[in-house]
């Protein structure tokens, strides 16, 4: 590889550090989350949507009712939720489901930790519900349909299981009979039903809706540019993601009286918000409807809607419309099960990113390896030496153009004395000599481009997949998807007193074993080949190492050990390939001259 390539090379590396360390030192800017539990922050119409739900031209008008001040959110009466993996309640004011908590996971791998919970009702402090209704259209005004605060009753059971639906039921001024049957399987899903009985002497016309508000930012936001968080929406095969930091530059919209983003859906499709880890959706049934993103900025509000078409009933009949709703933890198999059962794409749901046919390929594979060996951690090692062994040929290739090019190096230096400054004279000698010794010098960087994707794509797997989550490993390691959490402040243990907690200044400088185990691994990589001549490119390669070390040392464990496995892996298939090829790397000699002072006369001027 010529001086040029070199540099380029070196360019890029040191531009990939510099935009690492920048996300490391500078993170983006957290907006503080308005407290919705201050009277201040709360206005009249707390209990409402962001804004009503808008139908099809010409049919409903496209407004709920604008109810009182819902000032018993946490008081209401409700109806219990307890299923096998979760528990919460029904509010009757507005037949909200506002209150769920996942019975499987807690917050962290703390023995007190509590459970998450995926719902919070309006007064909670980070109100996060899912709400049901009607839209009026013809013959209809606001208070003859059910709103956001409307004052539901039980008419069929007690408490809400995976064996009994609960059904609630109003009657509205008009003399309309509204009812909503709730039913949940085993895992996250919930099935509500609503109907309407005309029980008046005209036609009518509603479109009935279903509504997932938020209210302010996650707490626990992520920020993090791999990561996506926010709206996730399938509109007839086609996948849609909105951040929560987009939202507020959406377009103003008179119609929505907020900012949207509106899909019209032909056949089917899903909307809701994904955080890190859970997730809640809208599944209306197999039949069109309006899809819309939504941002409320006087309220600080997050929605999404599924707006069905408008039905018309003539005196006496009945209609009703099923929507699932999707509230848990963004399991593979679980989701994956969901879209056999017929939700149209749902595992992509999961943010497989940019190379998502690399992506869902790698994670099959360490899913199916942790469905085997019982340990994640062992389970990342097992994946990496099998990609090792899968890009083995074109490791292959590359090492032995680099063994070649080694014992190139003598004439090279010849033909630099023998060019002097004449640079197209020296591009034609080492052109010549290249076809002559038939080495392409291209061919020892290409087959390490070709490897990025991959890289990165497992990057993506381990960070985004759900069940690295709170994943042990052994010993100290029992959450893979976070920072090591040993230490050289407290000499990993042996001292009396807490490791700095992850992400803080400290735990970035004091940093843990798996963080020095990657250092060491890249250093000794690095001193298979002697250091360049050159004293910055030798001063930026002794230090690389080290950078990395520390720039790294926050990042998910999981993603430290698969690291260190493919240095190592890396470094004794190169060690070894560029032997068989009459290269000895001097490892150590490399390792000693390293810590020689530069001589006098050798160093750059200043």
């Amino acid at each position: 590889m010529d001086d040029q390539n070199k540099n380029l090379l070196i360019a890029t590396g040191l531009s990939f550090v510099v935009i690492l360390i920048w996300f490391v030192l500078f993170p983006p800017p957290e907006e503080p989350a308005q407290d919705q539990a201050d009277p201040a922050a709360i206005t009249q119409t707390e209990g409402q949507p962001a804004t009503t739900p808008s139908t099809a031209p010409g049919s409903a008008s496209g407004d709920t009712a604008s109810p009182a001040p819902d000032t018993a959110a946490t008081d209401t009466p409700r109806v219990p939720i307890d299923t096998p993996r979760l528990e919460g309640s029904i509010a009757l004011a507005g037949g909200r489901i506002d209150a769920l908590t996942l019975k499987d996971y807690t917050v962290d791998i703390d023995e007190d930790s509590p459970n998450v919970e995926i719902l919070e009702p309006v007064g909670t402090g980070h109100a996060y519900y899912t709400l049901f209704g009607w839209a009026p259209g013809s013959g209809l005004s606001a208070s003859d349909v059910p709103g956001p605060n409307t004052e539901w009753q039980v008419a069929e059971g007690d408490t809400l299981t995976s064996d009994s639906p609960v059904t609630l039921s109003w009657e509205s001024p008009a003399g309309l009979v509204f009812r909503r049957t709730v039913s949940v399987d085993e895992d996250f899903m919930f099935t509500v039903t609503q109907s309407v009985e005309n029980t008046g002497e005209s036609e009518i016309s509603a479109a009935p809706y279903g509504i997932i508000a938020r209210h302010g930012e996650p707490v626990d936001l992520k920020n993090f540019f791999v990561l996506h968080e926010g709206v996730v929406a399938m509109a007839d095969g086609k996948l849609n993601e909105i951040d929560y930091s987009d939202m507020p530059d959406m377009d103003m919209l008179p119609s929505e009286g907020a900012r949207a983003e509106v899909t019209q859906v032909s056949e089917t499709g899903w909307i809701g918000f994904t955080d890190h880890y859970w997730m809640t959706t809208l599944i209306p049934g197999d039949t069109g409807f309006k899809q819309v993103s939504k941002y409320d900025d006087s309220r600080d509000i997050y929605q999404t809607e599924a707006v069905m078409p408008t039905m018309s009933l003539a005196p006496g009949e009945s209609r009703e419309v099923t929507t699932q709703v999707f509230a848990g933890a963004k399991e593979y198999e679980t989701i994956r099960d969901y879209q056999q059962q017929g939700v149209d794409r749902f595992i992509d749901s999961i943010d497989w990113g940019w190379f998502f046919f690399l992506t869902k390929p790698i994670f099959w594979l360490l899913h199916q390896l942790h469905q085997l060996i019982g340990n994640m951690g062992w389970s990342i090692i097992a994946l990496t030496v099998i990609l090792k062994a899968i890009l083995f040929p074109l490791a292959f290739k590359s090492y032995v153009s680099m063994a070649k090019m080694k014992e190139l190096q003598p004439e090279m230096e010849k033909l630099k004395e023998r060019a002097g400054d004449d640079r197209q004279k020296l591009q034609q000698e080492m052109m010549a000599l290249y076809k002559k010794e038939k080495v392409n010098p291209a061919s020892g960087c290409l087959p390490i481009l070709l490897q990025i994707p991959i890289f990165f794509s497992l990057y993506k797997v381990i960070f985004v997949a759900f069940e690295l989550r709170q994943a042990p490993w052994f010993g100290p390691f029992q959450d893979l998807s976070t920072p090591d959490p040993t230490s050289i402040y407290n000499l990993f243990g042996l001292l009396p007193w807490a490791a700095p907690d992850p992400g803080s200044t400290l735990a970035l400088v004091f940093v843990g074993i798996l963080p020095i185990l990657l250092g060491i691994s890249m250093f000794l990589q690095q001193k298979l080949n002697p250091a360049p001549a050159d004293p910055t490119q030798k001063m930026i390669f002794a230090w690389m190492p080290w950078v990395f070390m520390f720039m790294l040392g926050g990042f998910a464990s999981g993603l430290v050990v698969y690291w260190i496995t493919n240095n190592t892996i890396t470094f004794t298939q190169q060690y070894l390939i560029m032997r068989s090829q009459g290269y000895k790397p001097d490892v150590f000699g490399n390792i000693r001259s390293g810590f020689k002072r530069t001589p006098k006369d050798d160093k750059p001027a200043k």
